[in-house]
């Protein structure tokens, strides 16, 4: 029944709604700018594209391995990254159209694809809630892809513009339960700051907002891990009192002894990691405008 049209449920806006508003609390729980997370600088999306040789390994070619590529398909990837699909997937399709807003990160896309001489993906420096299909994109496509990339306040005017533009499956990855990264932060933020870190949305929210949208989807649960690698101690401190605004003695040992319970050190390498889970969520395009 994946991907059939239905009637939509009497309130089709409360969970986009619950949604949103989750967005909105999280975006407001930092209360400073994460330098780290700044996609427009190409030291961070380089960064991001060594560890997505490394860590994100597995779950890409987990990724991979359960998408029906074929050379005649034409992908949409949004929110791309610096080609952490985009580029494994090219030569296994006829083109990949990669929608990706951080200046940076697109930068290293191209400058990875220019260095593996895979001409068959373009880049579009844009929001996808920007996108303006009739301008922006050529045609329909056989795959969309969003891959933990959902972090659009309107998911459901999101999805529904996903569902229009393919003509095949649409595949979003998203997290079931906080992962470790966000963990860190609900357990951190109160004892560092004195006030709450929020949660993003989960897949049970966008789950409801599709099916109350009228769409039926597949969900299959995966593990998700997630490790950071340092040369030291030092660079793995310096890392996360950069990451977790920490700035006095009180709150350098709140860190310090946090971090005590979960660094590990292998081959050579200070490790701090974590395990959760994430969803693969699919259908078949309804064929429906939104």
């Amino acid at each position: 029944m994946a991907g059939q049209a239905r009637t939509p449920e009497k309130n089709p806006c409360e969970a986009n709604e619950r949604w949103a508003h989750q967005q909105r609390l999280q975006e407001s729980s930092k209360h400073f700018e994460d330098a780290s997370h700044n996609w427009d600088d190409p030291a961070n999306a380089k960064r991001y594209a060594e560890n997505s040789r490394g860590e994100y390994d597995d779950r890409v070619q987990t990724t991979i391995a359960g998408l029906a590529l074929n050379k005649n398909m034409r992908v949409l990837d949004i929110g791309a990254g610096p080609g952490t699909l985009a580029i494994p997937i090219a030569p296994r399709v006829k083109d990949v159209t990669a929608i990706e807003p951080g200046a940076g990160m697109a930068a290293v896309l191209r400058e990875q694809c220019r260095a593996k001489g895979i001409a068959n993906v373009s880049c579009i420096k844009k929001l996808w809630e920007d996108i303006d299909p009739a301008r922006d994109l050529d045609g329909k496509y056989d795959l969309v892809i969003a891959s933990l990339s959902l972090t659009m306040q309107d998911i459901r005017a999101a999805l529904l513009k996903m569902d229009a533009v393919a003509n095949g499956e649409v595949c979003l990855y998203w997290f079931v339960d906080m992962p470790f990264w966000e963990k860190m932060y609900v357990e951190l933020w109160e004892p560092l700051h004195g006030c709450t870190y929020y949660p993003g949305p989960k897949t049970d929210c966008l789950f409801e907002v599709l099916y109350n949208a009228g769409i039926y989807a597949d969900v299959k649960m995966m593990p998700l891990s997630k490790e950071y690698r340092f040369g030291s101690r030092d660079e793995m401190t310096a890392f996360f009192r950069g990451r977790f605004r920490v700035t006095t003695a009180a709150q350098e040992k709140i860190l310090d002894a946090y971090l005590a319970r979960l660094v590990q050190e292998k081959n050579g390498e200070v490790v701090v990691s974590g395990r959760s889970t994430y969803a693969k969520v699919s259908w078949k395009a309804t064929g429906r405008s939104g």
